[in-house]
Order: C-alpha cells, then structure tokens, then sequence
C-alpha cells in the first residue's frame, strides 16, 4: 500500500488540462448560436433522449427514493473517500492490480506514456473515457508517437473528423447521419465508396475498420464509471460492445478514473444501475456492464493498471458548497434538458465538460480565477430543470449562484477603485434598507416612463446595465408604485415604510 496522504490539502491543488476554456462562455455561445444546423441536430436529438427518459422514470413508483439513496451514498462517499481509497487500494493489489497516484493532467499523462511503452507498444485501443479527455492524453501521446484509436462509435466519429465531443453521452450529438457518412468516406481508406446514411450501415463500416484494431493491439486505455472498494473491482458500462473487446482482449489494460468515482459496495452498485441507464439514455438496463476485479491467469489481461486522478478534485472537495458536483455520475440528463445547452452545444463551454454540470464542475476543479471558466457560472437561466432531472440531486442551481458570488468576490479583490456593479450594489443595499429611503428612490419611477416614451418599452440603458438591453427591453414602470397603491387602499403606510433601518436595529440588539 502506497503512503499517499488522501486528506485535504492545506492549500487547494486546482487541475489543468482540458479543462480550461480558451473563449469567454458569451463570445463562444454567440458564434454557435449561428449555425443552424447544430441547432436542429441537437433540438432532435436531446429531445428524443429526453421523451425516453421520462417513460421509464415513470415506470418506477420509488424513482424519488432511489434519487435519495444515490444521493446519500454518493454524499457519504466524499465524507469518507481517503479511508475508501486505502480499501480500494488495499484489494485492487491483492488480486493482482497496481495502483498508480495522478495529483494532476501531467502526472498522468507521463504514467500512462511509460506504462504503454514498457509493454512494448507503440498505439492503443481506448473505450471512452471522460477522464483521459479531461487529461488530454489522445494529444499528449500523439506528442510521443503513440496512436490511440478511439473504439467507441461516437467517439470514433469525433476523432476522425479532427473534431472536439460535445456531449458526455453522445459526443457526435451535433453531427446528422449525412455528416457522419460524409466523414467515414473522407477517412476510412478501405470503405465501400457506396456507403449510405442507413445507420445498420454505417455501423457496418465503424465494426470493420475497428475490428483490425481490436485483434492486434497490445494494450488498452479505459475509463470506469464506478469502482467498489469492499473487492477492488472497476466498472465500465456501455451500449456497443466495443469497451468489452477493449477490456478483455489487449494483453495489457490501462484504466484511468477519476477518485471521486468509489462506491464502498456492491449493495450501493445496485443503486446505481438503476439510476444511470434511466437517466442517460432512457433505458431501463445498461446493454452491456463489464467488471473486473485484479488479474486471472490465462483470462483476460495479464497486466492491470489503475491510475487514480486528482486532478482538482481535491480542491473541489474541499468547497463545502460545491464539493456534491463530485457525486455527478455523468449521466447527461442535465445537458439533455437544459434550454442553454439545447441552444449553443457543447463546445460553447470549452472545457471537457458542458451543460449545466459543466458550469459548475469546470469552475471548481480548475479554481473559479480560471480566466476564462468565471464565465460558466452564468451559462445557465437557472430555471431549475437540471436539478429535476438529477439522479443524484445535485443542486446546480445553488452551485451555480454559490460560484457567481465566488467570481464577484475573486474580480472585487484584484480592483483598486469600485467598479460600476461594486457602485450600483452599494447604493442599492443603501435605498432597501430602509423603507423611507425605498419611497424616496421610487419618486424616480415616472423619469422611467419618461425614457420608456409611446412604446411603453425601456431599449437600452447605460453603462453596465447595457448588456441586459442588448437582446431584452424592459417594460415601463408602473402607474403607480405597490406603495401608492397601498396607501390609496388602505389609507396608511405600507408595511415596512416606518420601520427602522436596518442599521438601527443592529444597534438595538
């Protein structure tokens, strides 16, 4: 067993990799809101998954339950992880495993470089795997003249169109059927030049151009969806088969997972299966869940390697707000029924990780000071639909606000002199916290109808304020305030108007 302290960290150790944006949220989301066709692919497709969903969410009377259950396990997990890793740690190596410890994207990368070139090897088969994206390993070992072959039919499709995925479930979700067709004749070398856009074709074509692959390759890059610390046993669960042939047939596996993806035992694995194929693609069971526990001789893989990755999680951890983003079993079920997400598609949010557990995962592992991800926190109406959707119940929302009030206060500390919002909140608190200042400032109302002009409609206000008139008009004010109106009424004050400020009771207490 390795001496790896697992404790948090005095001081957060943020992640790198592709993580970080390298376009503000807003100027990305705007170029993409400009295809159309990315737009019609993804209103399809997100709807059809979405509609699935809800069925069989609704053959379960206990759906709630099984929602609290994954929550509480996933919060007890995050109470408990450094003991769990040691168990973790503890059985993985009696069957035969070994454990590699990544503290972030470079750490990782290295091991998984000098495990594939101790074997011998020089290009490798991978199921998809989050983590290895997030780490950036494709690039980083085509850097070092290694090859990876994504085995995964929507990852296979990204890979050969040069593209990023953008989608945790689905990354050609933005792609049609003649796209794709479109791809595999450009880079198949051997495709029937007929091939149409008949999808039991174009699946032909994916299975024979693999095929090669998978009989020849010596070594296997996986991620893992789950890992059960009571046996030391990894999960992957998948919709084609390909993972199986990644993970039974090269003579060495690599997997890469994230520490935050431990579950303490099998009893809390039956939780799982439950919620993640109903909320990720509206099935009822995962068509295919393979599980491995260590090396069996003259079986499958003789060389078992895990590398445990950080990566920012620590730091996330360690965000008593924040730290439930780690209990995301990257389902999707937010992205699919996110009005932002439907609209932009994933590569507006830049980092591995769209959507609305995007806007908040990505801040937190990278540090919300991250240049560039301090915009994904207002990548979201906070309409709540996420948080609904939720297997585990993650509050996004709240994560959400929790983060924007993180980024004011990071952007507030660097500034010499107040800025226009510092100004504008300032005078604000002033006027509300006291009632007679409230009545005096709402004197002002009929200057509001006096801007709004015939049309009844404010279309652009100065300075910071612009930016919310740039796609939105704001209506005239009222007639009359709600105070007028309840001094009219009821011919008093209305509530609030003589009470003290809020100063002054802070003293009287």
């Amino acid at each position: 067993m390795s001496s790896t302290y697992l404790g948090m960290p005095g001081r957060p150790v943020f992640g790198d990799g592709n993580l970080h944006a390298t376009e503000a949220f807003p100027t990305a989301a705007r170029r993409e809101l400009g295809n159309a066709q990315l737009r019609a692919n993804l209103g399809h497709a997100t709807h059809t998954i979405r509609d699935k969903r809800l069925r069989v969410v609704a053959e379960l009377p206990d759906w709630e339950e099984l929602r609290d259950a994954g929550s509480a396990i996933k919060e007890s997990v995050m109470a408990r992880l450094p003991e769990l890793l040691e168990e973790f740690e503890a059985n993985f190596t009696a069957r035969g495993g070994k454990i590699h410890w990544a503290r972030d994207a470079a750490e990782a990368n290295k091991t998984v470089r000098d495990l594939i070139r101790d074997a011998g090897a020089d290009e490798v088969v991978k199921v998809k795997s989050m983590a290895t994206q997030e780490i950036g390993l494709n690039e980083y070992l085509e850097e070092q003249g290694i090859a990876a072959f994504e085995t995964d039919l929507a990852e296979l499709i990204v890979q050969l169109d040069h593209d990023k995925p953008s989608h945790i479930l689905v990354p050609a979700i933005h792609k049609n059927r003649t796209q794709i067709r479109d791809i595999f004749l450009r880079e198949m070398p051997d495709v029937d030049p007929g091939l149409t856009n008949n999808p039991a074709r174009l699946a032909e074509a994916a299975r024979v151009h693999l095929r090669r692959k998978f009989l020849s390759a010596k070594v296997a890059v996986s991620g893992a969806n789950f890992a059960i610390a009571k046996s030391g046993t990894l999960a992957v669960v998948e919709s084609e088969g390909n993972g199986r042939m990644c993970l039974t047939l090269p003579e060495t596996l690599i997997t890469v997972m994230g520490v935050e993806k431990l579950l303490p035992s099998w009893q809390d694995l039956e939780v799982f299966m439950q919620l993640l194929p109903r909320s990720s693609t509206g099935e009822r069971m995962n068509p295919y869940t393979s599980l491995w526990t260590g090396v069996t001789e003259g079986d499958g893989p003789q060389n078992v390697h895990l590398v445990l990755l950080d990566n920012g999680r620590s730091a996330a951890l360690a965000d008593e707000m924040g730290r439930s983003a780690l209990h995301c079993i990257r389902c999707s079920a937010c992205m699919n029924v996110c009005p932002v997400y439907e609209r932009t598609g994933g590569h507006a949010y830049g980092s591995t990780y769209p959507g609305p557990i995007g806007a908040i995962l990505s801040p937190l592992l990278t540090g919300i000071t991250s240049e560039e991800n301090a915009s994904l926190p207002y990548a979201s109406s906070l309409c709540g639909a996420c948080y609904d959707a939720c297997p585990v119940k993650i509050n996004i929302p709240e994560i959400l606000v929790h983060l924007r009030a993180e980024d004011v206060d990071s952007r507030r500390g660097t500034r010499k002199t107040p800025g226009q919002m510092d100004v504008a909140m300032k005078a604000a608190s002033w006027a509300m916290g006291a009632g007679r200042r409230m009545a005096l400032a709402e004197k002002a109302l009929p200057l509001g109808k006096l801007a709004a002009g015939p049309d009844r409609k404010i279309k652009k206000l100065p300075g910071i304020a612009a930016g919310w008139t740039q796609s939105r008009d704001i209506p005239a004010p009222p007639a009359q305030s709600f105070r007028d109106w309840w001094g009219k009424e009821r011919g008093k004050s209305a509530p609030g108007e003589n009470a003290p400020t809020i100063t002054r009771q802070k003293e009287k207490e």
